[in-house]
């Protein structure tokens, strides 16, 4: 793996991190999370900013909200008792499927 996909995989992960953050937040009105949250956001960014220098801006825009979408419902199912019916754990797959094809048919 690349640099700059190893960048967009963490600042994906980050994306993760920052959005479950903000449930716990409170509407930022808890330091701590609020602290986390915002300095999550700041490094996903910042890490995909540095990740485009060498991926296609499409294609890594849509990697970093893929791992994102996906690392949070995930995330929301086991932690917030959130649905996890077949046809939503279908979609979730799609999104995957999306992201790997994206990574296996990009230049880069």
């Amino acid at each position: 793996m690349t640099k700059a996909w190893l960048l967009l995989l963490v600042a994906g992960l980050l994306e993760v991190v920052w959005a479950i953050g903000l449930k716990y937040t409170e509407g930022f009105s808890r330091l701590w999370p609020s602290v986390i949250t915002i300095t999550a956001m700041a490094a996903s960014v910042w890490l995909l900013a540095l990740a485009l220098k060498t991926i296609p801006v499409g294609t890594g825009y849509a990697v970093w909200t893929g791992i994102g979408a996906v690392g949070t419902a995930i995330l929301g199912i086991l932690l917030f008792s959130e649905p996890a019916t077949a046809a939503r754990l279908a979609c979730i797959s799609l999104i995957v499927a999306g992201i790997l094809g994206l990574k296996l048919f990009s230049a880069g």
